[in-house]
């Protein structure tokens, strides 16, 4: 078996401590089985210690050893290589974890030599904003009048403050003793300053990762910083171990398409892909040196062909009156009222704004300081600047590529605020100045604000069905037509076919099994209305819009370990931040989360409560199942390169992370699959037998038989139940998937529905049946499964 120059399909793995590339390394035969053609790693560089996902990257200079080291990545690439697979590993070129200073050499040279160290430049600080200093929001408590923190010592000539060590500048500690005496004073003469955590919003003085402050961004547009931090991926190439990369968030470089050119002559122009949400209608910018994105665009396209768009009444209608009636009718912790909330872009406007105002202020007092000519944030500049990046409609411009979208949010900030019509176009000229500092910041700071205001937060109030907030996609859209969504397959294949396709990854809010279930809550709009009612009068939370996305998720994943269910309705709950909040531990939002977790037990402890979940989730089970299949076939048959998340050729009915990266059965996986190439033909049960065999087929065809999937067309189905099937031929490959299910099953099945063919004589590669072309009879061909992949039968 040969690797391509481009991965046919790829199967992305979680390494950690507790799964290291030597454990990947075994599984690798299984992979190959599988179908997959090559195989895909998270981040492998050194992480902080016990980091679990990798991407706090403290060390670029080496595989981490928790990881299985350089050994463990030697033993993975030659295992993969000889079983014809390909390697992609995902790096992390915009920022370094600083939780624990002591594990990054960057960090601690940093914080131990200020200014004078050789990192100072490595790192994106405004030093004069600090007074010359790093400003580290750590404590609990704001230090004393006299300097003085509690928790404040000096052991073994370092600075301890509770359990986080400190470096201390040469020099600066003669005379002090350890203990707490003198560690006020020593730490007066730092280049870093302890200070209290809620100054991350308004005062922090470096970049970051979104709002993580253990996460600080890296200048890699300086020459000498990309080659250090790139040394040992560039030794992967040289050396033949890797064949691609995943780029994680791009957006937070100064300059992306300069970076992605250098990573080409590092590379030797391998196959590079970028971690890039586009919106709408945004497209890459063509003269990016990147295949394509990881996939969040066609996520987005895949779920809605499989949402019936017959029930965004109901759903809207439900909503509505969630948000009217709700008893408490709080505002939510940003301070914009959600009387209009089910208007998407409204909503989002406010849930920016808050962010701009909130845990990103310091990122944008530091534009304003950038803006203006005497170094001075102004307040009407920081107002407009935080009206500029909620309006901003895309991640990111790239100036000069996005020039209108810069201008598009002019008016959006123009309409919204028409007193800060004249310093919005003031601050807008300055912005628009591609080599003024403030225009490549403010580039590098919208996508934050977007990420925080809508991922992070909108996603978590917007309530009318949980499908349809996920990374990547515009929850304002509520479902595509068959002839919708073949446009944009056939637009995929023609802009970038060598892109990434995904369903589920470590970022998804819901695992695509769980968005499948959810999605039939699209057909059955007044019951799903009816039992949300029973389960607010059962186990009263007090906020109608979060209920509805909690019970959503709940009956999506079910069933799930109380503790699973727990951890998401707290992490949704204060992501959401309506009713309580990560920070603000009031007496109200005490008792709402009291209330909150009592939903959680009385599914668990409660006979009424647990019978209203289980009797729908028994409604949506079976449609839920051939939702999933016929996702996961469209996806791992159409154009760009699919990728399968770990474990997900089984059902996996996985929430947000963590909850995504639990530990996968792979022994469970290899049995299934070894029955599955025997030739068994599992039912549609709860094994997941059928998912597996789906996946099998559909990765074992492509990679074997590229020259089946070349185009993209549409089938053309007639009768009936056209509605419930869509249909492609990807240049000889014929997939078939079943949508709308219910409807499907309540007309009584698929009568005289049939989809034209070439008449010629078709082989289903899941049952193995062989079909006579032209008409193809639905009830026929979908007979075993709600799925078919047919190819021509006088072929092999």
């Amino acid at each position: 078996m040969t690797r391509h120059h481009h991965p046919r399909s790829t199967y992305r793995l979680q390494i950690r401590a507790g799964f290291d590339l030597f454990a990947a390394a075994d599984q690798v035969r299984y992979l190959r089985d599988l179908g997959a053609d090559w195989v895909y790693l998270s981040p492998v560089l050194e992480a902080e210690p016990g980091s679990d996902h990798g991407y706090d990257v403290v060390d670029h200079s080496r595989v981490d050893p928790d990881r299985g080291g350089a050994a463990g990545l030697e033993a993975l690439a030659t295992g993969a290589h000889d079983a014809g697979l390909g390697v992609l590993v995902d790096i992390v070129p915009n920022h370094v974890g600083v939780a624990t200073p002591k594990a990054s050499t960057w960090w601690w040279d940093l914080l131990n030599h200020g200014r004078e160290s050789r990192y100072a430049d490595a790192f994106d600080i405004d030093w004069a904003a600090g007074g010359g200093k790093v400003l580290l929001p750590v404590l609990g408590e704001p230090a004393e009048a006299d300097g003085r923190i509690e928790g404040l010592e000096v052991v073994d000539g370092e600075l301890h403050y509770y359990d986080n060590v400190y470096p201390i500048a040469p020099g600066t500690l003669e005379g002090a003793a350890d203990g707490p005496a003198d560690a006020a004073a020593v730490h007066a003469r730092q280049s870093y300053e302890l200070v209290h955590w809620k100054k991350a919003d308004t005062d922090l003085n470096y970049r970051r990762f979104f709002a993580v402050n253990t996460l600080a961004g890296i200048r890699v547009e300086e020459g000498w910083v990309f080659d250090e931090s790139h040394a040992e991926i560039g030794r992967w190439f040289r050396e033949g171990l890797v064949d691609g990369l995943r780029v994680d968030h791009p957006d937070g470089l100064a300059d992306p398409g300069g970076y992605l050119d250098r990573l080409a002559a590092l590379t030797g122009g391998a196959h590079v892909l970028v971690e890039k949400i586009l919106e709408g209608d945004e497209r890459l910018p063509e003269d990016w040196a990147t295949d394509g994105t990881t996939g969040y665009d066609a996520l987005a396209d895949l779920d809605r062909v499989f949402v019936d768009p017959r029930g965004a009444a109901a759903l809207d209608g439900l909503d509505s009156r969630l948000r009217a009636d709700d008893d408490h009718a709080h505002a939510p912790a940003d301070g914009h009222v959600a009387d209009e909330a089910l208007d998407w872009h409204r909503m989002i406007l406010g849930t920016k704004r808050g962010i701009a105002d909130g845990i990103l202020g310091s990122e944008i007092r530091r534009l304003a300081r950038l803006v203006s000519t005497d170094g001075r944030a102004d307040d009407e500049v920081v107002d407009a600047l935080a009206e500029l990046a909620a309006a901003f409609p895309v991640y990111r411009s790239y100036l000069p590529q996005g020039a209108d979208q810069l201008a598009r949010a002019a008016e959006i900030a123009t309409e919204s605020r028409p007193d800060l019509a004249a310093v919005v176009a003031r601050v807008v000229d300055v912005l628009a100045d591609e080599s003024h500092p403030a225009s490549v910041r403010f580039q590098q700071t919208s996508g934050m604000v977007m990420a925080k205001g809508v991922e992070d937060t909108a996603f978590y109030r917007y309530s009318r069905l949980a499908t349809l907030t996920e990374v990547g996609a515009d929850p304002a859209e509520f479902s595509l037509t068959p002839a919708e969504f073949h446009a944009r397959q056939q637009a995929r294949l023609a802009e970038r076919p060598f892109g990434m396709t995904t369903l589920s990854t470590h970022d998804t809010k819901r695992s695509a099994d769980v968005r499948s279930r959810v999605s039939v809550l699209s057909e059955i709009g007044d019951e799903w209305t009816a039992t949300l009612e029973r389960l607010r009068d059962l186990a009263p939370i007090g906020d109608g819009p979060f209920e509805n996305i909690l019970w959503q998720s709940v009956v999506g994943a079910w069933p799930a370990s109380r503790q699973r269910l727990h951890d998401y309705a707290e992490k949704a709950s204060r992501e959401a931040s309506t009713s309580t909040t990560w920070t603000d531990r009031t007496p109200e939002a005490e008792a709402f989360e009291e209330r909150m977790h009592a939903a959680i037990d009385a599914v668990f402890d409660r006979e009424e409560v647990r019978h209203e979940i289980e009797r729908i989730v028994d409604v949506v089970r079976a449609p839920g199942r051939s939702n999933s299949l016929g996702l996961a076939l469209l996806q791992l048959t159409g154009p760009g390169s699919p990728d399968v998340y770990q474990g997900g050729e089984l059902w996996d009915h996985s929430l947000v992370d963590p909850d995504n990266r639990r530990e996968v059965d792979f022994g469970l996986r290899r049995r299934l699959l070894d029955q599955v190439a025997a030739g068994e033909t599992p039912p549609v049960d709860e094994t997941g037998a059928a998912k597996l065999l789906v996946t099998h087929r559909a990765l074992t065809l492509r990679r074997d038989r590229p020259e089946l999937f070349t185009r993209y067309g549409a089938l053309p189905v007639f009768g009936e139940q056209a509605d419930s099937a869509v249909a492609a031929d990807r240049g000889g490959a014929l997939t078939i998937a079943t949508r709308l299910p219910v409807a499907l099953e309540q007309a009584g099945g698929w009568g005289d529905t049939v989809v034209l063919v070439q008449g010629r004589r078709w082989r289903d590669v899941l049952t193995g049946r062989v079909h006579d072309g032209g008409r193809l009879r639905l009830a026929d061909v979908l007979g075993t499964y709600p799925v078919a992949l047919l190819v021509p039968a006088d072929e092999q």
